[in-house]
């Protein structure tokens, strides 16, 4: 593999070729072709969540995400999901299936024989990674990772608007799903509740599982590394992967930053990021230098941040936090972004956005669930697959731009397309100040200096 984009050589899993990857943009898709995997799995269906609503949806009429996961256990699937427990200092944290009475009498009345363990982190941070494992270690195994949280009504491309979202996921076949697949396996055998009355469901907190013995067929062409941030003292098992290296998990892992930083400072044409979190300085110093090496940067935030964004807005100890990302618009090279979607009355309503993605020159890419926020950064779990692959991500970016610019951008370099999205976005900024919004596509342009306000 030669590339300019480095990985990462310290952290949990290698880089892996001969892999098939298949980004899922927007949540109906993503589920869509989760629950096609789930339906068409022999063996097995292991699952990792933060969020989840019992009542969400799945797309087509498939019932909720406990009806889809108990039809697979009622065919004779082994089918376990680790459920992340908020601790005092988390709680309140977002829509958690904390194994509750109330969840665990739902549970009973479905008759659900899934297998449940429920998992802390450290403090107040969170078991963030949201990953989905379809027949681990077989042929027919797959991998979907990302951010996407089983909460909020299915979105489908082109009709996302009022209180909806973007976001992202990618399945991930091949080699690189045994990593997976050990991540997985992992974390259910030291889940921090697996010996607690409440902690477990359908099974003994002594069912553990093996580890991964064989690295999984090649499915396609592509160098794939799973990366991964967790916090220390969480595991003490490190038992290596398949044809990879020990890695002392005890100490913890920050695999997952330490790319975005490498990635950013290797950058030397495009930047284009889809984040949650406006990026903490560690990130928005070296965005910095990308600009003034001639890097055209597009960054793509909710254009209604939520409460905390503003509250530190007010707060003037995290003025240093705001200095670092109005210094980013000082730069005619970049742009920050939100979008917005018919709200069905003439005018416009903003789309939030939950993606964690980054794409670098066209030829690299990460997506997962880690944001460029500190407590992703430095305490939460997190899960994201880097990619080096030309093909996948163009035809990614253009799958991207195609949804918020509504113009084909298949036919330019990436240079190119990034000035069409930063003049899209300058545009119909312009027109919405005029009270125009018959726009082009979805984007328009962010102030810096008035981000949060």
């Amino acid at each position: 593999m030669q590339s300019h984009i480095p990985y990462i050589e310290s952290g949990s899993y290698p880089v892996r070729n001969g892999n098939a990857v298949h980004p899922l943009v927007d949540s109906a898709p993503t589920f869509r072709r989760i629950c096609e995997a789930i339906e068409n799995a022999q063996y097995s269906v292991w699952i990792s969540i933060t969020f989840m609503a019992p009542h969400f949806q799945m797309p087509d009429g498939r019932g909720t995400i406990l009806d889809v996961l108990d039809r697979a256990a009622a065919r004779g699937l082994d089918v376990r999901v680790l459920f992340w427990r908020p601790n005092q200092e988390s709680s309140g944290y977002g829509q958690a299936f904390t194994g509750s009475k109330e969840d665990r009498d739902m549970l009973a009345a479905r008759g659900s024989r899934f297998r449940a363990r429920w998992d802390q982190a450290y403090g107040r941070y969170c078991q963030h990674q949201k990953i989905w494992l379809v027949d681990a270690g077989h042929p027919s195994e797959t991998s979907f990772i990302g951010g996407i949280n089983p909460t909020f009504k299915a979105v489908e491309p082109g009709h996302i608007g009022e209180n909806q979202r973007h976001d992202i996921y990618v399945e991930v076949s091949g080699p690189s799903a045994t990593d997976v697949h050990h991540n997985f396996v992992q974390r259910w055998n030291e889940a921090s509740e697996r010996m607690e009355i409440d902690g477990i469901w359908g099974h003994t907190g002594e069912d553990e599982l093996p580890f991964p013995s064989h690295v999984s067929a090649p499915r396609g062409n592509t160098p794939v590394q799973i990366q991964r941030n967790v916090y220390k003292c969480r595991y003490n098992n490190s038992y290596p992967t398949p044809e990879g290296k020990p890695f002392n998990i005890v100490e913890g892992e920050h695999s997952v930053s330490e790319q975005y930083l490498q990635a950013i400072d290797a950058a030397q044409r495009t930047i284009y990021i889809e984040n949650q979190a406006l990026p903490i300085p560690e990130i928005a110093v070296r965005l910095e230098d990308a600009l003034k090496r001639g890097v055209d940067i597009v960054l793509l935030v909710p254009a209604d941040p939520e409460d905390y964004v503003r509250a530190a807005r007010r707060n003037p100890e995290r003025k240093g936090f705001f200095d670092h990302i109005e210094a980013l618009g000082k730069y005619e090279n970049f742009t920050l972004v939100g979008i917005a979607g018919p709200d069905g009355k003439g005018g416009r309503s903003n789309i939030y956005v939950h993606a964690k993605v980054m794409l670098i020159d066209d030829i690299w890419m990460t997506i997962g669930s880690c944001n460029l926020h500190s407590n992703s950064f430095f305490g939460h779990s997190e899960m994201n697959a880097s990619i080096w692959d030309e093909e996948a991500v163009r035809i990614f970016r253009w799958q991207l731009f195609s949804e918020h610019l509504g113009q084909d951008t298949g036919h330019l370099d990436d240079r190119t397309a990034l000035q069409l999205y930063r003049k899209v976005a300058h545009d119909n900024r312009q027109k919405g100040e005029r009270g125009d919004f018959n726009w082009q596509g979805l984007a328009f342009s962010l102030e810096p200096t008035a981000y949060g306000e």
